[in-house]
């Protein structure tokens, strides 16, 4: 009895998951430790909803929709002109219809034409400049005919980067003016759309969307401006996975996982080990949020939280479908507390039987020797 009391003892020290439920309630503030040991309850999942949306600034979603027909600094214009005269001003070996192509808009909004000299077409349409080189042009050969083409330039163009089909810079016309339109033009996304952020960066400003808020609302699509800079990343938010469970670190497969997910990801509780009644997320939280699970108004820095799941009680898997996890949350799952005796009903086995056969052993040779 006192080899076995001895082998008992002995077997507290087996290696283990991890902490027990009930030393991590031990360590609660109500027992002079510093965490607040919170039991979930849907009321609970409440309190401690933080959005984790993205969204574009007013300033964003404000901007009205570029005119792709106005002509902007460094577009790029091809100009025709028909001369109704054998011997034109641009007349060369008797041709009547002279190209003046790859005529770039200068960053004064300029562009400079033979004969009819340095003309503003920055803010003008291709109509309105066709009109305005006419008129120039009709005082020095009679009648002539002029089409102006805008093409794409540098100034009314956006650059994609990330994880889309094809980046590179493409330019804003009149099926791309938006950004769905943008993002379509590049090839959609090559990543998950459930995981994928996009930014647009304009000048010193920049906004962040996930990419389902953008399918899901259409005022999300927002107008583009020359110069912009899309960028489509994966989400980089992850959680901790500890104790029974896969233990590693876990990117976020949804823009606001609960711990239902959460366990889902890591392939659910393990049934002969996992604690259903012990499942913990660490994290800490801002003084208002404390406040606000505490029901108090007096904390004003940062706590240590500890908030338990019980997927045993009424309505359990329904609450932890409400409870969100939060990017660097550690999500710790408790051994069964069968699981210590197990292991040390097996380590007491074990060691009688290494006893027995020793026994055994030195009984055989003592016989030998007689």
């Amino acid at each position: 009895m006192l080899l076995i009391a001895g082998l008992v003892l002995s077997a507290c020290g087996l290696p283990r998951s991890g902490p027990t439920e009930g030393e991590i309630r031990a360590s609660s503030v109500e027992n002079g430790g510093d965490v607040y040991i919170v039991d979930v309850t849907n009321e609970i999942a409440a309190a401690t909803a933080r959005s984790q949306a993205l969204g574009f600034s007013r300033e964003f979603l404000s901007a009205g929709a570029v005119s792709v027909d106005r002509i902007n600094k460094g577009d790029v214009l091809a100009i025709t002109v028909w001369e109704n005269v054998d011997n034109g001003i641009f007349a060369v070996n008797g041709s009547k219809v002279t190209p003046l192509e790859g005529i770039q808009v200068d960053q004064l909004g300029n562009i400079f034409v033979p004969y009819a000299g340095t003309i503003r077409a920055s803010g003008r349409t291709p109509e309105e400049l066709r009109v305005k080189l006419t008129e120039i042009l009709s005082a020095q050969t009679p009648d002539p005919q002029i089409e102006v083409r805008r093409e794409a330039g540098n100034g009314a163009t956006v650059s994609i980067l990330g994880g889309v089909g094809v980046q590179g810079i493409f330019p804003i016309e009149a099926t791309t003016k938006r950004l769905t339109g943008m993002l379509a033009a590049a090839g959609g996304t090559s990543l998950d759309p459930k995981v994928v952020k996009i930014t647009v960066r304009r000048g010193n400003k920049s906004g962040s969307i996930w990419m389902q808020d953008l399918f899901d609302n259409p005022v999300n699509d927002i107008p583009l401006r020359a110069g912009d800079q899309i960028i489509l990343e994966r989400d980089e938010r992850y959680f901790v996975a500890l104790g029974t469970t896969s233990q590693r670190r876990v990117q976020f497969e949804t823009k606001n996982p609960s711990v239902i997910e959460a366990l889902a990801s890591l392939g659910g509780l393990r049934s002969f080990t996992s604690n259903p009644k012990g499942i913990f997320i660490f994290r800490i939280e801002p003084p208002e949020i404390a406040n606000r699970v505490l029901g108090r108004t007096d904390i004003t820095t940062p706590q240590k939280f500890a908030y338990v799941v019980d997927l045993t009680q009424e309505s359990g898997i329904f609450i932890a479908q409400n409870f969100l996890i939060r990017n660097e949350d550690t999500l710790y799952t408790t051994e069964a507390p069968y699981v210590a005796w197990r292991n040390i009903l097996n380590v007491v086995i074990g060691s009688l039987n290494t006893f027995s056969a020793l026994d055994n052993a030195l009984t055989t040779a003592a016989g030998v020797f007689e």
